[in-house]
């Protein structure tokens, strides 16, 4: 009788063990499944929705502005592509450890896969075509085409968990930009301003309907010319041109620095008596402004701080 109580415990002893043990494999198997599901998030993109890491570290943004908007969201890129061979001035310091892939023209597949990113960011209308490509290399949201930058800082906050962060770059930088726009008016009041690129033989004018004569006239307030055509985005002139339209200030740009047909036509601008009758070139109130540098102005939050800053340096610089 004892003998059968004896097994009987034992039996029972085995039993509870194995339970024990079955549960605690269910348990370590839910917190594996817990922790990996701790580990990911869905976020939406034009392709639907995917999952991408909670807290991506290694992180890749297409297109020229992306790895601005990035920047500004407190995220230094791992490799970017630029539609100039050099950065802008005020990127090369942060994205001074980042991988350059070289110029824009289409995504670097070999270099994008080097990097090892954890996550690709690009917009519908520059990656839709290559979409299996970069998403076979990792996790990649393509984000929808928006007229204003603003919304796309948002989406790209909005897929990293940073919209608190991009609604306080868009409001710091409005409160740079209403500030500038005070100081430009007690500056410059009335008085006309024309923004003007130096092509090869040719003079671009930028009017209020495009993103750098924009910022220009209707973010920073600075008078427009009042013979610019209202609906034309931009004008082609001659330099034979030019005197037409007289303005009090020049904002002038060479579009390539390094090009020598736009040095000479600069050069030809400056020697011409055409030139030195301008009102602007006569009361010594025109500022070169760096060209390359102002790509992206009036399309990303970076590119406009640095311009505010130019243009009230030169302005302030000329009351001097």
């Amino acid at each position: 009788m004892i003998q059968l109580r004896t097994g009987m415990a034992f039996c029972m002893t085995i039993v509870l063990v194995l339970v024990m043990a079955a549960c605690s494999n269910n348990s370590g198997q839910a917190e594996i499944a817990a922790s990996a599901e701790a580990d990911t998030r869905v976020v939406k993109s034009e392709k639907g929705e995917t999952t991408i890491p909670a807290n991506p570290t290694k992180v890749i943004g297409l297109s020229v502005v992306y790895p601005e908007f990035l920047q500004a969201l407190g995220v230094t890129p791992i490799a970017v592509q630029n539609y100039q061979t050099d950065l802008p001035t005020y990127l090369r310091e942060p994205l001074k450890d980042t991988l350059k892939m070289g110029i824009a023209e289409t995504p670097n597949f070999e270099m994008i896969l080097a990097s090892e990113p954890d996550l690709i960011l690009a917009p519908v209308w520059w990656s839709d075509k290559d979409y299996d490509q970069l998403s076979g290399i990792a996790p990649t949201v393509l984000l929808p085409q928006r007229d204003d930058w603003r919304d796309e800082l948002k989406d790209i906050g909005e897929v990293l968990g940073k919209k608190d962060i991009a609604e306080k770059v868009i409001q710091d930088l409005a409160a740079q930009e209403a500030e500038a726009k005070r100081k430009l008016d007690d500056l410059v009041g009335n008085e006309t301003v024309l923004y003007m690129m130096v092509m090869p033989n040719s003079l671009i004018l930028y009017g209020d309907q495009i993103d750098r004569g924009k910022f220009i006239h209707t973010t920073l307030g600075l008078e427009m010319i009042p013979n610019f055509p209202d609906k034309d985005l931009s004008l082609s002139i001659s330099l034979e041109k030019l005197p037409e339209y007289n303005p009090d200030h020049l904002i002038i740009q060479l579009n390539n620095e390094d090009s020598a047909e736009v040095k000479q036509t600069y050069e030809d601008m400056l020697d011409s008596p055409l030139w030195k009758n301008i009102n602007a070139v006569k009361k010594n109130q025109v500022y070169t402004m760096a060209g390359k540098d102002w790509f992206n102005v009036g399309m990303s939050p970076l590119a406009n701080r640095y311009a505010i800053d130019s243009v009230l340096q030169a302005f302030e610089g000329n009351t001097e």
